[in-house]
């Protein structure tokens, strides 16, 4: 409840990082993000270069490590490509487990991460394992959002949450017989040493305002790019992209850049499973609602697929919904004759359990693809890997 208390605090202040945000708070509020902003793109800078100048320990487990990540907070469809990555290396014969932080799940005991933390010689407190490759072990509030939902997607991959990657690589290693890691929003974590770095740009919106946290979107500065080995340019659609790639190659020369599009499979039912075509939105009025970083882009693609929306809403990213919250928004959109009420596939792992009601609430699954149709992602990735 207190993390709910302050989601009207956390929206104003990404409507201030978005530029979203007008009036006398806001103005008095940027010069002072701004200058924070500074300092922590300094901090990144020299932390970097630590870790480059071996000031700061890297650590090297002896199996192929990939981090998947972006330079900018939210927003460039990473799940999807780590899902399915994830598959493409299975179909290779590689034992995946994916690493990842867990970010806004329930944390451990403040004893036990003290403890991990400062007291020498203490056998660390084991990572939690989401899924041991055969079974979902924990539920979205205990592992966070992308790792449950990647742990429900991907039967066969383990997936363990963990602030030490390193622990948690060592873990997979041992206990799972892991020879592939894939580090879920894992650029900034460099710890892990010895890995291929895989970074999405969202080409709508590369860079925000250019701008590093907690002025801007940037979680570091632009040249942080110089560490990719590949670049996938998320959310083209067909439009010239050359303006963007000429901003990345003023940091990076090396790494092939690929434009990619993150498109629609299907509807599925939250509580049935049961699938339903894209052409089921064709002219349905629906509510729809989402907590994402970008809620419009989900809009407005209902929109594209042929939806009528007829009561939507946003909520802060991360949202987890309460059963009050969805019976207003299936009220509401009962009310103004709406047939179904849709809502994002990592929107669907955070709602309550609730029985069937008589409009269905549905969730869209989205996959990327490349662009150049003369090549496939699973190609491109085991290329650049060297996997054949």
């Amino acid at each position: 409840m207190a993390l709910k208390a302050l989601e009207p605090l956390e929206q104003f202040a990404t409507d201030v990082i978005l530029d979203r945000a007008a009036g006398r708070r806001a103005s008095l509020l940027k010069p002072f993000l701004l200058l924070l902003g500074t300092v922590y793109a300094g901090i990144m800078r020299v932390r970097a270069r630590f870790y480059q100048d071996a000031i700061l320990r890297r650590y090297s487990v002896g199996v192929m490590v990939i981090s998947v990540g972006n330079l900018t907070v939210g927003g460039t469809g990473k799940t999807p490509v780590v899902e399915k990555l994830a598959r493409s290396l299975q179909e290779a014969g590689r034992r995946v487990a994916i690493l990842s932080r867990g970010y806004k799940s329930v944390p451990k005991p403040l004893l036990t991460r003290l403890a991990d933390k400062f007291l020498p010689g203490r056998t660390p407190s084991p990572p939690r394992v989401v899924s041991d490759g055969k079974s979902v072990l924990l539920d979205s509030a205990q592992s966070g959002d992308e790792p449950f939902m990647l742990a429900r997607n991907l039967p066969g991959v383990a997936v363990l949450v963990d602030s030490d990657r390193v622990k948690s690589a060592r873990h997979a290693i041992r206990h799972y017989q892991a020879d592939t890691l894939l580090l879920d929003d894992g650029f900034q974590y460099l710890r892990l040493g010895d890995r291929f770095n895989l970074l999405l740009v969202d080409r709508q919106n590369p860079f925000g305002n250019q701008h590093v946290l907690p002025r801007g979107v940037l979680r570091e500065p632009p040249d942080a790019l110089r560490r990719a080995d590949l670049i996938l340019l998320t959310k083209c659609s067909g439009k010239d992209h050359a303006e963007v790639e000429k901003k990345i190659r003023r940091h990076n020369r090396h790494a092939p850049i690929h434009p990619c599009s993150h498109h629609p499979l299907h509807l599925e039912d939250l509580i049935t499973g049961e699938k339903k075509p894209l052409s089921y939105l064709q002219g349905l009025r629906v509510g729809a609602v989402a907590g994402i970083a970008v809620p419009e882009s989900f809009f407005e693609g209902l929109i594209k697929l042929g939806a009528e929306i007829v009561y939507q809403r946003s909520f802060a990213d991360h949202h987890r919904f309460m059963a009050p919250e969805v019976e207003n928004a299936l009220t509401r959109t009962r009310a103004r004759r709406g047939l179904a009420l849709i809502t994002t596939e990592k929107d669907s792992v955070r709602f309550p359990p609730f029985p069937p009601r008589d409009i269905p609430v549905l969730f869209l699954r989205v996959e990327i693809s490349l662009l150049d149709e003369s090549q496939s992602f699973e190609q491109v990735v085991r290329q650049a890997l060297g996997i054949r």
